[in-house]
């Protein structure tokens, strides 16, 4: 009977209740995680973070996992599929509250330099009279708005003759950042791209893959799963497919731009692509053909 690590405090409650159901599974059929990685094909260190709540298991491995131990499938699908949700909700969350983190402005606190510096005496070191400092004050007051007042009306009429009509881009006016270049600039820490730069790049390589993506889109082909795979964080999806075997192939497109991916090494079940820059997940379509002839694309 395998021994249970205790999930992690701040996993989801739906996310909590689809991983002890897995547990329970396992414990039933009496297997080991090694005699799970084995009939399941799954490899053993990936079952090891799905039975301990430390990665979501994607929904191939589910239902391989419904055969091996004679679980009802829909029960345990039904569970993933809640547990999905709950998962890219506590992303989108992460996701926030990083970006927030990110762009918040450094502030100094009052004196944390030291004290404002005191005005410079005089020169001769001579202090002045009381009356003469308050008419300078006076005097240095109304300059500054003085030029405060002819600053503004010449940045003002710069502007009129300048855009001519032909609105704020053409006087100069630099507009706001778009969402996409904000976000490239306060990526989480390990988080090696965002937007177009993550075309072509391997998510995992690249840090969007694990917490930061969630399967936006699902299709079956024969046994196998098809999935869009979409990192929000990263601006970027990419597909997968498993299990996978040797002669499998899988394709992710989004507008003009596809690319590929096969099972990269002997054992593996998994088979995924390089990624490619979307701004949503609806954007993106993955297909698979299998060494069997068969082949299928997801919504």
């Amino acid at each position: 009977m395998p021994r249970w690590k205790v999930l992690p405090g701040e996993l989801d409650p739906q996310v909590r209740e689809f991983v002890e159901a897995m547990r329970r599974a396992v414990d039933r059929a009496g297997l080991s995680v090694a005699a799970v990685a084995d009939r399941t094909g799954y490899g053993r260190s990936s079952w090891e973070r799905y039975l301990h709540g430390r990665l979501l298991a994607p929904k191939g491995a589910v239902v391989a996992l419904a055969e091996v131990t004679g679980t009802p499938a829909v029960h345990l699908v039904t569970l993933w599929e809640l547990a999905e949700r709950a998962w890219s909700r506590s992303e989108t969350r992460h996701e926030a509250i990083t970006a927030t983190a990110g762009t918040l402005p450094a502030r100094a606190l009052p004196g944390q330099f030291g004290p404002p510096p005191s005005p410079l005496p005089p020169p001769g070191g001579e202090r002045a009279r009381p009356g003469t400092r308050a008419a300078g004050a006076r005097r240095q007051r109304a300059g500054l708005f003085l030029a405060g007042v002819v600053g503004v009306a010449a940045v003002a009429a710069g502007a009129f003759f300048l855009a001519d009509g032909r609105g704020p881009r053409a006087a100069g006016v630099v507009e706001s950042p778009s969402p996409s270049a904000a976000a490239s600039r306060a990526l989480p820490a390990g988080v090696r791209c965002g937007g177009s730069d993550c075309t072509g790049r391997d998510a995992q390589a690249a840090g969007c893959s694990g917490g930061l993506a969630a399967t936006a889109k699902t299709a079956t082909v024969g046994v196998t799963l098809v999935e869009v795979r979409y990192s929000r964080t990263c601006g970027a999806a990419w597909g997968r497919i498993t299990p996978a075997g040797p002669g499998d192939t899988v394709a992710v497109t989004a507008g003009s731009v596809r690319r590929t991916g096969h099972v990269s090494a002997p054992g593996d079940t998994i088979a995924y692509t390089p990624m490619v820059a979307v701004n949503s997940a609806d954007e993106a379509t993955a297909c698979a053909v299998l060494a069997s002839g068969q082949r299928g694309c997801t919504p």
